[in-house]
């Protein structure tokens, strides 16, 4: 077990509380009467007396090649395996099993980003046949395995489902890196997996350009050589089968088109693997606060059990919903909420290749319109850029959504009302959800059938999720204490990661260690898993997140968190985006500051900087008060739309702003260096 480390004051989170209580809204009677789970029972058949049995009920919605023997073991903590003695196949559970009554059903539909080319509707027969033809050419052609390592590197088409599920089929063990990742960054996760493969596209659409994607996997195989692993070969999808599409050429001998050779298999069908409970499934790289990024290692069993019930009744998914998750699959989120939950379930799931707000922000209402999409789940960075665009543009298009889902960070209490009013027409629930990479699926929310929504709050723990409020010190902060704390998990759930790939102490001192109460016991309840968020636990029970332990701002000793800052900031009416950044201060240490990018039709002024820096003094108090408010034209994001924070520190603190060339819009650097500094 590696050394515990001391807490750094500056970036540990036991953070000052300053928003105030939301109200709450009641379900839609209509909701309700239609839910996976309207049984108020399930709070106690997931009780902590029922546990770790109490998930049978997330397993039993699987098929199982052997029932398990064991359904929790807790022998090498925290290295907890789940369904113990159990074999499963994750793609029969996410295809095959499907066949019999809905062969003729839309798996899922794949939307191309330039509107002129026709959505494709994949029936789970066709999706079926593709995955088998695609998992004997990865058996037959490459050689693969079970146990075997594959990196992918591809973008949100069709191809990528496939390709995962042909994996999981064969037993081996895929790692999709999210294609808005350089070359550099793919190669070094290759390399890091030990992959044979590497599977990539030709090209792919973004913001209305054809980009060149082939590129980034040259790049990822010299960086993979240079780190003495690089892949056998490197498996190139056509995004228009029987066309290369990319400038950058093919390297013979090493690089391989897929749909040229893709018909030698032409009626193939390879017999699914019988995996343990316990088998890795699949790799899922997510960043460190410090080192290299950490490789999640999900299992079978326990993952895809906890996905599929949680898909089933946090976000009632039936088999007759058209669902799209706006996420990229190369994040687990399209992972878990994308490809397995969703497909265990025998629903209908979106594949969006584009920019949302492409060619404006009219396109997601225009593709819910067309497919009558009835559950949405996207993130509030997401929501926020449509917002930005106005109330009209929903308004326009006859979509209905029963259901919407938050994910990925807190979401301000003035974006809930607005999605919840304008995007859900008022009639739509919605779980804002919180989890991570390594959690695998939510870990608290409402059930939306049996609990009222509250803006800004995920809510309480899942059923079967027992998570604690702990201070610095390891003292439990009770509900109401008004005092924000670290959040943590008493127990194991079924979706935890198993480890990290080739480092499991860096599992336990990253996530365990902390707040270990004996690192010798066997007991579960002595090993709280570590979250780093940090979080108010109010007094009805509703956990309401924070953001990072280290997106905090000690303002005179006196702990911010960024996001309750932004959030003030999103009250005024004009602000559609708003950032907030430490910087030196020579009385208080350090103090905020403010960067915000306007609604459409609202232009910057002194006076306008005096209304928003007010909102955060009226907010919070005087002590928010930010040292500049900068109204800038459009934040520093990264392609899947995250705002920039470090490039505006760099800027505030006349800093490096480091490699930008990855930002989806990086000459907006230039103009903001200019407002800010002259």
């Amino acid at each position: 077990m590696a050394k515990k480390t001391v807490p750094n004051d500056s970036t540990e989170a036991s953070l000052a509380v300053h928003w105030k209580e939301e109200e709450v809204y009641a379900p839609a009677t209509s909701f309700i009467a239609q839910a996976n789970l309207a049984d108020p029972g399930v709070f106690d058949r997931f009780s902590e007396k029922n546990f770790p049995e109490c998930y049978k009920e997330y397993a039993d919605l699987l098929t199982w090649y052997k029932y398990w023997e064991k359904t929790l073991d807790t022998s090498n903590p925290p290295f907890w395996k789940w369904f113990v003695g159990g074999e499963l196949n994750a793609c029969y559970n996410c295809v095959d099993r499907h066949l019999a009554q809905n062969r003729n059903k839309a798996a899922l539909h794949f939307v191309p980003e330039p509107e002129q080319e026709g959505i494709q509707h994949i029936t789970y027969q066709e999706l079926w046949v593709r995955v088998n033809e695609f998992a004997a050419l990865l058996q037959d052609f490459c050689g693969l395995k079970r146990g075997d390592r594959v990196t992918l590197h591809l973008p949100m088409t069709a191809e990528l489902p496939i390709t995962m599920l042909a994996c999981a089929r064969l037993g081996v063990i895929h790692s999709q890196v999210f294609s808005g990742f350089s070359g550099q960054a793919c190669g070094e996760r290759v390399a890091d997996s030990t992959s044979r493969v590497l599977i990539t596209m030709d090209a792919y659409y973004r913001g209305g350009t054809l980009l060149d994607h082939k590129k980034g996997a040259d790049l990822a195989y010299e960086k993979a050589q240079e780190l003495k692993a690089p892949p056998e070969k490197v498996l190139v999808w056509q995004r228009y089968p029987g066309k290369y599409s990319s400038p950058t050429p093919m390297v013979k001998g090493r690089d391989v088109a897929v749909n040229e050779i893709l018909p030698k298999y032409r009626g193939h069908r390879v017999e699914p693997e019988r995996m343990k409970s316990t088998d890795t499934l699949f790799l899922m790289y997510t960043s460190g606060s410090t080192g290299k990024p950490k490789a999640i290692q999900h299992g079978t069993g326990g993952y895809l059990a906890y996905v599929t019930g949680t898909s089933k009744y946090i976000q009632d998914i039936h088999p007759e919903d058209v669902y799209w998750c706006m996420a990229d699959i190369g994040w687990i989120t399209g992972h878990s909420y994308i490809v397995y939950g969703p497909l265990a379930l025998c629903a209908s799931s979106v594949i969006y290749e584009g920019v949302p707000t492409y060619p404006d922000a009219g396109r997601p209402w225009r593709i819910a319109e067309e497919l009558g999409v009835n559950i949405f789940h996207t993130s509030p960075t997401a929501i926020r850029a449509l917002r930005r665009a106005g109330d009209d543009i929903p308004k326009k298009y006859n979509y209905h959504f029963k259901h919407m889902t938050t994910v990925g960070e807190p979401i301000e209490p003035e974006v809930w009302r607005w999605f919840h009013r304008v995007v859900g027409k008022g009639e739509a629930v919605v779980v804002d959800t919180w989890w991570q990479t390594e959690t695998g699926g939510f870990l608290c929310s409402t059930v939306p059938a049996l609990m009222s929504m509250k803006p800004g709050s995920a809510g309480p723990g899942l059923p079967g999720i027992y998570p604690v409020v702990y201070d610095d010190e390891g003292i439990e902060l009770p509900a109401g204490a008004g005092k924000a704390g670290n959040i943590c998990i008493r127990n194991p759930w079924p979706g935890l990661m198993q480890s990290i790939w080739g480092d499991p102490d860096r599992m336990v001192s990253t996530y365990f260690q902390r707040y270990c109460k004996n690192k010798n016991s066997k007991d579960w309840r002595d090993w709280p898993y570590f979250a780093g968020d940090g979080a108010v636990f109010a007094q009805d029970g509703y956990f309401r997140i924070l953001g990072r332990i280290d997106d905090v701002i000690n303002v005179a000793g006196h702990r911010l968190g960024t996001k309750e800052l932004e959030s003030a900031a999103l009250t005024v009416e004009e602000v559609a985006e708003a950032a907030v950044v430490p910087v030196p201060d020579e009385v208080k240490g350090r103090v905020p500051e403010l960067y915000v990018a306007l609604k459409p039709g609202h232009k910057a002024s002194p006076a306008l900087a005096e209304k928003i820096s007010k909102a955060l003094v009226a907010h919070i108090g005087p002590i928010a008060k930010p040292k500049h408010v900068w109204i800038v034209p459009d934040m520093p994001k990264t392609r899947s739309g995250k705002i920039m924070r470090r490039v505006l520190a760099a800027i505030s603190t006349g800093g490096i702003t480091g490699d930008i060339t990855t930002l989806a819009n990086p000459d907006v650097v230039e103009l903001i260096r200019k407002t800010v500094q002259g």
